[in-house]
Order: structure tokens, then C-alpha cells, then sequence
């Protein structure tokens, strides 16, 4: 059996890794449970914070014949001094059968720790960033610095002493299924960290982001030069929505900046293209070091966003460089940036009356209270939110405004995740969902929310909130029953027998006293335009349904009766 520590140099004074500080080194390597060697922080690490900064230990080309390995290897070796050798040996070895490329101790353990470097050409192994193990949230994040030829690791968030310093070995929108799948495969171990070991629900609610972060940055690719520039950046803010939520700041949400900086600089925007670029080059400079290429090119491009290769391409969104509103609000300002369009509430005289069925995101119970509460059990109840999200990407939220203008997600989680045709199939911007017996769900990753289990709970109408509500309005007053059988007359207003008096034949809504006031009716009071609408029975059913009566489940299509008929 070859013996890898005879002949080793002497040990030097240089050390391939240098302090980060002052007093030594932020940083110990200890026993972790479950995972072997770690590397532990000694003291309080602030966000941003180089802890390491490595050469390469031993390299090979990203690409070589395997027969040429142990060779390419053992040459290296032989400068190689004695403790660097047995911490080298010291580390994991996925091929201890010997069966990796040449067969060598020395091979295994270099496959099961090496790294991309360079531009990708080589991999390495850097002695003391093996050492750091994985998390799916990672605190850290490890990047090969050309500039200074070394591969640093730099704390992405706050890390507490006494707290293990993490990397992500997988790519972060890998789902758990694909993250066990693909750490089995390579690195022969299975993930128990803390993400992997949440409830399952709250697993679900993550992988859900996960996937939809996958998927927007796939349709932005693959539509950026075939749809309107504002969709586009309409696909990047979702991005970092979902990150925001998922407490996420990392190499992946400044590329969505970068993309975010060039698109608005190609449109001529030089403001939102300079605060981009500003955002780019902040995070690059707590991930990779403000001496990193990445920091350095998004710090220039910030100063002179003209620069860019692409400023002038197109002039449609055109701002001068110093047109930015920095006495905005940040809620504001982030609405400016991202020329998001504010929704407008409903009137106040449109908020639906206590006799209503319809209710606002704050009036709805938890899942938990309904099954508590008895008053709850007795009756059932409507939300209504108009759509305010153009995107829809599976799986399927979507963003609403409900009738006191709180704005809020809706989230598929039904068999299709949102791709029902009968739920989804008129969700459009403008449109109004109704969804029946809606609870309110407190999310682990974003703010509170409707959790949509059953498909058959949602509809949507083509039809904007104001106008569902006035309808509901409507009904109450000129088409529902009033004092011995008596109907008010949609066209003047009287009241009148219901025997006397005429019901549109189109929707079986609306009474009239004659001939003129249907015209009136129809002309200036507008049922030209909901009289369609209102042939949907559901719709109808919705509106004229005396909910505090029904006992029975609900769900569309209504089966309910309701007093039009």
C-alpha cells in the first residue's frame, strides 16, 4: 500500500490560507454530528466578512483522461509538505474502494472535495473550504477571485459564534426530490439539515418558490427578446420577490439585477439602470469581495451606466442618470423601480354591506377557527379579489386586490398546482377570483395568504372587482323580492307587483315597468354591458343566494338556488 507521507518538504511559514483579522482566525475546525469535520465560527461574523482566502492546494484540468490522473496528481504531490499531506488525507473519501479513475487514495479524495476554479477549466482542492460542509441555506457562499488568484468564502448573512459555516453545494432552486437525488448520486450522503427537516407542509410551501423561481428565470430567458420589455422586467421582480420571502441574498439574486441593469440601460433608462447595477455590485460585494471582477464591473457600470454595450439600442423607457427619486419611501421607491402600476381600492360606498357574502382578506377565519368556531360551521362566505399579477407561472400564485384594497396571494396548492382550466382559465389582470369558505394561512416564507387546496373552491369572472360589487348592489336592490312579492323597477325605481311588471329574458335579473324603462335600464343605467355577465349562473347564483340559508357544502358550479328563477 503506498504510504502518501514519505517524502514529504519540510513545513513552511506560508500557509495557503490566510486571517481574515487581526487576532487570527474567525474560524475552528471541529466535530460535527452527522457530518463528521466541520468548520465552526470561534466569534460573531457580520454579513459580508472574507473568512477565508485559499490557493489551490493541488489542481487538474476540468477535462482529462482518467489514465492521466494519478500521474498529473503525484507530481504535485511531491511538493506537497507534511501537515498539508495529512490534512489532505485526513479528509472524506467517497472512492475509498478504490474504483475512481486510477484507483489511488489520493484520486478518491481528490474527486470527493475538488472545485471548479478559473474560468471553469480546472478543478482544485482548497484544504480548508473542504472542510466547510453543506446546507440548503447556507450562510456562506465560495467563489474563485481571479483577481487576487484565490478562492474565498465570504458570509452571506449574519453568522453567530458557535454557529457552523455553511456552503450550498447544490444549485439553490434544486428542490428537496432533486437536491436527494443529486447529492445520493455525487456526494453520497443525504441532506439532514434543518431545511430538509421542516414540517412537510412548510417543505412544500419551499419547494413551491423553488420551483417558480426555476421557472421564471426559464420563461425570462426563453421570452426576453420575443415579449414587451415590461413583462420581462415583470419576470425579474417575481424573482426577487420570492427570494425576499425566502430571506435570500446570494450570487443568484445579483444575477437577476444584472439582467434587471442591462434590460433597463437597453431601453435607454439610465436611472433604474445606474440603481440596478448599484444593487448587483452591493451583493457582489458581500458574496465575493469588493476586490472581485463581479463587484469591480457593476461599481463602474454604476458610475456611468452609458457605458454599457447596449445603452441605445432602444430609447423607450428613456431617463437621464439622475433621475432617480431617492425621496421615495422604499416601498415606493421599489414601486418606481420596477414601474410596477399601484392598484386602485374600490370606492368606500362599494365595500360590501354586512348582508353580503362577500368578505375582505381580514375578515376571513383560520382553517383552525372553522373547525372550532360553530358560527363559523353555520354559514358560508365569499372572497373576492381582483387580479393584479400578469404572471402566471406553475406553480400558480396570484397576486389580488380585495375589496378594501389589501393586495394578497392566492396559492394553488390543488392537484394541478393551478393549472385547472375550469379554475384559472380566466385569471387575468383585471379579472375578479371568488373563492367559496376562504381561510386565511400564515406562511413560513412570505406574508399571510389563502392556501387553495380544492380547485373547485375558485372561479373567476372577466369582470373587475367595482364591477361585481355594484352588481351585487344592484341585485339587492332592483332584482331580489321586497314586501308582498314587490320588485323595484331597474329603469325608475318604483316598486311594483311582480305580476305587473316585465324581467329582462337575457339574464332573469332585472324588473322593469315597461318598454321605456327597459331602455333606460339598458342605456343608462348600464345593463347593456353586465346583462351578459349575469347569464352566468354561477355569477347569479353567487349574487342572489341568501348564503346565511344554505346548509348544505358548496363549490363551483353552484348548485345552490338562488331567487332569480
Amino acid at each position: 500500500m503506498t504510504n502518501f507521507l514519505e517524502n514529504a518538504p519540510e513545513n513552511t511559514t506560508g500557509n495557503l490560507s490566510e486571517p481574515c483579522s487581526a487576532d487570527g482566525h474567525m474560524h475552528i475546525l471541529q466535530d460535527i454530528p452527522g457530518k463528521g469535520k466541520g468548520l465552526v465560527a470561534t466569534r460573531d461574523i457580520p454579513k459580508g466578512t472574507r473568512i477565508l482566502s485559499e490557493q489551490p492546494l493541488i489542481t487538474l484540468p476540468a477535462t482529462v483522461p482518467g489514465e492521466m490522473v494519478p500521474d498529473i496528481l503525484c507530481r504535485q504531490w511531491v511538493s506537497v509538505n507534511i501537515d498539508q499531506r495529512i490534512a489532505y488525507l485526513s479528509l472524506h473519501n467517497n472512492f475509498a474502494n478504490g474504483i475512481k479513475k486510477g484507483g489511488s487514495q489520493l484520486v478518491g479524495i481528490f474527486y470527493s472535495n475538488c472545485r471548479e476554479f478559473g474560468r471553469g477549466d480546472k478543478v482544485a482542492v482548497f484544504l480548508e473550504a473542504c472542510r466547510i460542509n453543506h446546507d440548503c441555506e447556507s450562510n456562506a457562499e465560495g467563489e474563485w477571485n481571479s483577481n487576487i488568484k484565490r478562492h474565498t468564502v465570504h458570509a452571506i448573512r449574519d453568522i453567530h459564534a458557535g454557529e457552523e459555516i455553511t456552503l450550498c453545494y447544490a444549485a439553490y432552486h434544486d428542490t428537496r426530490t432533486t437536491e436527494r437525488r443529486a447529492f445520493q448520486k455525487e456526494y453520497h450522503f443525504v441532506c439532514s439539515c434543518h431545511t430538509c427537516n421542516l414540517p412537510a407542509e412548510q417543505r412544500e410551501e419551499r419547494d413551491r418558490k423553488l420551483l417558480q423561481l426555476m421557472n421564471l428565470s426559464k420563461v425570462f430567458h426563453e421570452t426576453v427578446y420575443l415579449c414587451p420589455p415590461i413583462m420581462s422586467l415583470q419576470y425579474l421582480d417575481a424573482q426577487i420577490r420570492i427570494y425576499s420571502e425566502l430571506n435570500r441574498e446570494d450570487h443568484d439574486v445579483a444575477l437577476v439585477y444584472e439582467f434587471a441593469a442591462d434590460m433597463t440601460i437597453s431601453q435607454g433608462d439610465l436611472a433604474r439602470g445606474r440603481v440596478f447595477a448599484q444593487k448587483a455590485e452591493s451583493i457582489h460585494k458581500t458574496t465575493l469581495g469588493s476586490d472581485s471582477p463581479m463587484a469591480i464591473k457593476f461599481a463602474d457600470l454604476a458610475r456611468d451606466p452609458s457605458s454599457h454595450d447596449m445603452y441605445g439600442r432602444f430609447m423607450c423607457w428613456r431617463t437621464a442618470v439622475d433621475d432617480i427619486p431617492y425621496e421615495l419611501e422604499p416601498h415606493d421607491f421599489e414601486e418606481w423601480l420596477w414601474k410596477r402600476e399601484e392598484p386602485m381600492a374600490p370606492a368606500k360606498a362599494l365595500i360590501p354591506s354586512k348582508q353580503s357574502c362577500f368578505s375582505g382578506f381580514d375578515d376571513l377565519p383560520y382553517k383552525e377557527d372553522v373547525a372550532t368556531n360553530s358560527s363559523f360551521k353555520k354559514r358560508h362566505w365569499c372572497f373576492l379579489g381582483q387580479v393584479m399579477d400578469p404572471i402566471h407561472i406553475v406553480p400558480l400564485d396570484v397576486q389580488v386586490m380585495d375589496v378594501r384594497g389589501k393586495k394578497l396571494r392566492v396559492h394553488f396548492y390543488t392537484e394541478k398546482k393551478g393549472l385547472e382550466k375550469s379554475a384559472t382559465k380566466e385569471a387575468q389582470l383585471g379579472h375578479t377570483v371568488a373563492v367559496l369558505d376562504a381561510t386565511k394561512h400564515d406562511f413560513k416564507f412570505g406574508p399571510p395568504g389563502i392556501r387553495l387546496q380544492d380547485a373547485r373552491m375558485i372561479k373567476c369572472f372577466p369582470l373587475s372587482l367595482t364591477k361585481i360589487l355594484e352588481l351585487d348592489n344592484d341585485v339587492r336592490q332592483f332584482s331580489k323580492p321586497q314586501q308582498n312579492d314587490c320588485r323595484n323597477c331597474h329603469g325608475c325605481g318604483n316598486i311594483a307587483a311582480a305580476a305587473s311588471m316585465k324581467r329582462c329574458s337575457g339574464c332573469l335579473s332585472f324588473w322593469y315597468c315597461n318598454k321605456d324603462c327597459q331602455m333606460v335600464g339598458w342605456v343608462t343605467k348600464g345593463h347593456k354591458a353586465c346583462c351578459k355577465s349575469l347569464q352566468d349562473p354561477d355569477l347569479r347564483r353567487l349574487l342572489f343566494t341568501e348564503w346565511n340559508e344554505v346548509q348544505d357544502s358548496v363549490r363551483f358550479p353552484l348548485k345552490v338556488a338562488d331567487g332569480s328563477c
